[in-house]
């Protein structure tokens, strides 16, 4: 029920609690627009009609006290409304005075306290000639305050007793006849499930798009028997016997042309180069003494018998005449041209063992030259692989059967392991054989089939030197667009798949740890 009525008809009679008085018109509680008789109205009293125009809010007669903060007084409490209430006063107010006055309302076992200010209306004695009916107009209240009245006259004009619970409660107290009168609203018809049904037809889409492209990518694109990622190879081979030198390279490691790699020790060499320079000093000496005798003018030279001495003969020495000395000077000159030839060529394979980088390359591996490891001539002490971005490509082995719908500049895509993106490439050659230039990354085993030929592809994007030797998956396609989305369909569903089998092996470990330390 509403706080007051509001119809376009003044003549309408609207309910409200109250005695019959003959002949009277009564007045409401507190209301500029009416009259307060100031009859006390108890819940018994039957329902009596009154006109719009006669009063602006319904009052109800509940026990209630009105506390003035102004004075040490309690007045008793006759009715009450919205607009208003009237209390019975020892003295009378004057028209117009203003009080503080609070509210006191018993609800159930606790008394609720409504403060206000308000202004007397009328003060006339009472009928039983005890004090004055004073009404009063209620000027200022708090919003909050205004709806604690509002629910403690709503539960009154509901047939019930205000009490705590039920003005906590969410529910507006109604009358009776409110109640009955108010029929259950017939059940609201559900939403039809658009959103499930396209839901299920995009996953239903989606599914026979994986589908579709899934049998593209394995039945309609052409699959190489083996892929791998290829670089040129050096091999570096000893140029002599010896013992390796130290070194710490290992596999991974980045050399810069002309870097010592390391060397190799070669004794006999050196014991060679020691003795050929020996035999050239000698012969320098020889010649020199000689030609200081022939010099002097003596009649006789005293020769040495050799012009190289065997090792560990003695050295003789004869006279000869000038003639004769003067033809061997000829010889020992001749020798010692030889033994210098001798130490430049004993120089030239010293200088070979010491080993460089002939470029910007990767160890792929390398011997180890941990405990003075000897090693004999050609024998492989380092492969290295050019790291180049045009050098490091991708070779794969196509059946014969399909290498007629391979060409060159054929588009191709190549997905690394652990990769999640194809990567464009384009086809450079097509043999039979590989290139004459060893490439590294190839088993040699994988290139013992007979039936497969060589192709090598060219990716977009440079792979990196690291990933030589890894195992690839290459598709050739003679529609790129169709292969393009194939390709990328199926690598977003390896993904997630990927993605849900990591999190399975996470929750598993995570498990067992706990099943384990339990």
């Amino acid at each position: 029920m509403a706080d007051h009525f509001s119809h376009d008809d003044p003549k309408r009679h609207e309910p409200t609690l109250g005695r019959t008085q003959s002949n009277r018109r009564p007045d409401p509680a507190a209301d500029p627009n009416a009259e307060h008789d100031g009859i006390c109205l108890t819940q018994g009293d039957r329902l009596q009609h009154e006109r719009r125009d006669e009063r602006g809010y319904i009052r109800v007669a509940l026990p209630f006290r009105v506390d003035l903060t102004d004075r040490d007084t309690e007045l008793s409490g006759n009715d009450v409304s919205l607009g208003g209430f009237s209390a019975r006063s020892p003295r009378r107010f004057e028209p117009g005075e203003r009080i503080s006055a609070s509210l006191l309302m018993m609800a159930g076992a606790t008394e609720l306290i409504v403060p206000l200010q308000a202004e007397c209306l009328r003060s006339r004695p009472a009928s039983g000639g005890d004090g004055f009916d004073t009404s009063f107009e209620i000027v200022e209240i708090e919003p909050q305050h205004r709806e604690l009245l509002r629910q403690i006259i709503r539960s009154a004009l509901s047939g019930r007793s205000p009490n705590v619970e039920g003005l906590m409660s969410g529910e507006d107290p109604q009358t009776p006849r409110k109640r009955q009168a108010t029929r259950p609203l017939p059940p609201a018809r559900p939403p039809k499930p658009m959103g499930r049904y396209i839901l299920l037809f995009a996953a239903i889409g989606l599914l026979v798009l994986v589908a579709a492209a899934t049998a593209y990518r394995n039945f309609m694109l052409i699959e190489p028997s083996f892929a791998a990622v290829t670089a040129p190879r050096i091999d570096i081979r000893a140029p002599g016997p010896g013992i390796l030198g130290e070194h710490e390279l290992t596999a991974g490691d980045q050399v810069e042309r002309d870097q010592l790699l390391t060397n190799v020790v070669n004794s006999e060499l050196e014991s060679d180069l020691i003795l050929a320079e020996a035999a050239l000093d000698y012969n320098n000496r020889l010649i020199e003494n000689l030609q200081e005798h022939l010099d002097g003018g003596m009649q006789e030279v005293s020769l040495a018998n050799s012009a190289q001495p065997a090792s560990g003969d003695t050295t003789t020495f004869e006279s000869v005449s000038p003639e004769i000395a003067q033809a061997r000077i000829e010889q020992f000159e001749t020798v010692r041209d030889y033994e210098s030839s001798r130490i430049a060529a004993l120089e030239a394979r010293a200088a070979s063992n010491d080993i460089y980088s002939p470029c910007d390359c990767l160890v792929a591996w390398a011997l180890s030259s941990a405990d003075g490891v000897y090693i004999n001539e050609s024998e492989r002490i380092m492969t290295l692989i050019r790291t180049d971005e045009d050098d490091v490509l991708v070779e794969a082995l196509v059946h014969m059967n399909d290498i007629s719908r391979i060409e060159p500049d054929q588009q191709a895509y190549v997905t690394l392991a652990n990769a999640n993106q194809p990567i464009r490439a384009r086809v450079r050659n097509v043999a039979l054989d590989v290139e004459r230039q060893p490439r590294a990354g190839f088993p040699s085993w994988v290139r013992q089939q007979q039936n497969v030929a060589s192709v090598l592809l060219v990716p977009e994007e440079p792979l990196p030197a690291e990933s030589v030797g890894q195992p690839v998956d290459v598709r050739f396609t003679e529609a790129p667009l169709l292969g393009a989305a194939s390709e990328r369909i199926w690598q977003g569903v390896r993904t997630v798949i990927q993605f849900g089998d990591d999190i399975y092996r996470a929750a598993t470990e995570d498990n067992d740890e706990a099943t384990d330390e339990s």
